[in-house]
């Protein structure tokens, strides 16, 4: 029988354009009246063509405060403009890496993941809508586009009644009327791809052989604890000992889900405390990590490059070979060195993983990364923490077949006397007054190459633009790059990842093929002065000191 369906008024509301990971706003923004209701509306108002009707649609998120509410709410909406499947990750959890998994396996035709990734949960924080297109990657930004204009003329949207909420607790299939919703093992299908992608028999004969090898995955609260305690403890037989916050929380335990050495400080604190050999941790909604040991951080920069290295080593590239690198334009260059010693293509795009996605189904990009914690590669369409992680552990355990007692350090060096080490830090100033950061990026624009202080020489000034050579659209004002004499480079960017204000992000790096083993803080400070000064930071913005230093 079909589902009745209720036309209910509305009006727009005002700044509901999703940023480069959707649309982001604090929980009392989204419980206004309709506010959530519109946005999910515009979702299938501006579907790709053939649009709603018919269509298979996932549905998932990082277990944080009024997602479950959300997931009844797009069930109804969905059903009322024509979608006949939903696949529901059980209790609604999903990683995005995992949603962007079961998308591409069922050929799905889209999805919608409710995080805010690393930003705070809970009923003060935040919360947020993202829409996945058919390949399981981030609607791109004609889309987004599209969505926005819907949101700026809605006057009504579309909601089915149903008898009952659907039943998120349990796997298996419930019918509403015409709408099927199934409801499945949020990890089953995301672990079977790991499992098929990395040598899982490898790691585990290198545990057998080296037993003092220690591991601590930290999920902070997210939605990778269950990911993790299956992957880790039960296929790969560490103990339970291994797992760190692997509950997921609606407000992350009170924490800030954010895998970086300050908001990590329980890892990074036990790390140092029981000299673990291999400290990983992943963000709320699970698409970035972070991997260091006792005596050695690994900067993302660095581990995509790594990971790139060694990526004979990795069954799947074995399989369909490496096709090319990417990173995103504020990560370092060290990607840039391998694929010239490796003879690949290496692309540079803005920030924001969607970018990666047209090279990656035109099958020029294989692994990618960004600074920001986040590396992947074309298994899905999205960063994916839990990959990396795993990666590393491949990597280890190959490395240690020819150099037994290998470590994170050792590898680390092993790869700077190859290619050199570029030196790499972010300074975050979060939550700035928007009309003070917008100001300072004014001002940056206004600066032209030359001799400054007659200590340093400035080759190139521009404000990033890129052109997709797949479908020759053009993104700007991406970030202002200043680049020296010697290729160091400062780049400052507004991120659009926070939920209010403006987060001013300052990129700085240095190469060095000498001294490799400096502090990285140490090796950067006359740049990071420099940064302070070209940029007259504290006049705009009034700070004096990051929020955050990577």
């Amino acid at each position: 029988m079909p589902l009745s369906v209720r036309s209910v008024p509305t009006s727009p509301f005002e700044g509901q354009k999703p940023g480069t990971s959707g649309l982001r706003k604090r929980v009392k923004v989204f419980k206004q009246v309709n506010y959530t209701e519109n946005f999910i509306q515009a979702i299938f108002t501006a579907m790709p063509a053939p649009g709603p009707q018919d269509a298979t649609m996932v549905v998932g998120g990082d277990g944080r405060y009024y997602m479950k509410d959300v997931v009844q709410k797009i069930v109804r909406i969905g059903a009322a403009n024509g979608i006949k499947r939903f696949i529901i990750g059980q209790d609604g959890i999903l990683s995005t890496p995992a949603a962007s998994a079961i998308i591409r396996k069922n050929n799905a035709d889209g999805g919608i993941i409710l995080t805010a990734s690393h930003n705070p949960g809970g009923p003060q924080n935040d919360f947020g809508i993202k829409y996945n297109t058919r390949n399981g990657g981030p609607a791109p930004e004609s889309v987004t586009d599209a969505i926005y204009e819907a949101t700026r003329t809605i006057s009504e949207y579309q909601e089915a009644e149903l008898d009952e909420p659907v039943d998120l607790s349990t796997v298996g299939v419930q019918q509403f009327g015409q709408v099927t919703v199934d409801i499945v093992d949020s990890t089953a299908d995301y672990v079977d791809l790991i499992k098929e992608i990395f040598d899982f028999e490898l790691i585990r004969k290198f545990r057998q052989e080296a037993p003092e090898f220690s591991l601590l995955f930290d999920a902070l609260n997210g939605v990778t604890g269950p990911y993790g305690r299956r992957i880790f403890v039960e296929e790969l037989g560490f103990p339970e000992s291994c797992l760190e916050q692997c509950t997921p929380l609606e407000d992350f335990g009170g924490s800030h889900p954010d895998p970086n050495l300050t908001y990590a400080h329980k890892l990074v604190e036990r790390v140092n405390r029981e000299i673990i050999t291999l400290g990983a941790a992943s963000d709320g909604d699970g698409d970035r990590n972070m991997v260091l040991s006792h005596d050695w951080f690994v900067t993302p920069s660095d581990s995509v490059a790594v990971i790139a290295h060694y990526a004979e080593c990795i069954p799947y590239f074995k399989r369909t070979g490496v096709q090319g690198l990417a990173r995103s334009m504020p990560t370092s260059c060290a990607i840039d060195r391998v694929a010239a010693a490796k003879g690949l293509e290496v692309f540079e795009v803005p920030t924001g993983w969607k970018f990666f996605g047209n090279l990656m189904d035109a099958g020029r990009l294989s692994i990618c990364g960004e600074e920001s914690f986040g590396t992947g590669s074309d298994h899905i369409r999205e960063k994916d923490g839990i990959w990396a992680i795993v990666a590393w552990l491949n990597i280890i355990a190959h490395v240690n077949q020819t150099k037994p007692g290998a470590t994170v350090r050792s590898i680390m060096l092993d790869f700077f006397a190859t290619y050199g080490r570029n030196y790499f830090t972010r300074y975050d100033y979060e939550e700035v007054e928007s009309a003070g950061a917008s100001q300072m990026m004014d001002h940056l624009r206004t600066l032209k190459p030359g001799v400054y202080d007659n200590e340093y020489t400035i080759v190139n000034i521009d404000d990033f633009e890129y052109t997709d050579p797949i479908d020759k659209s053009v993104t700007k004002n991406q970030g202002v790059r200043i680049v020296f004499e010697d290729t160091s480079r400062i780049i400052f960017r507004l991120s659009g990842t926070g939920s209010q204000g403006a987060t001013v992000r300052i990129y700085i790096e240095r190469y060095d093929d000498q001294s490799v083993d400096m502090d990285a803080q140490d090796a950067l400070k006359p740049l990071v002065d420099i940064a302070r000064k070209l940029s007259m930071l504290e006049k705009f913005t009034g700070r004096t000191e990051p929020t955050v230093i990577t």
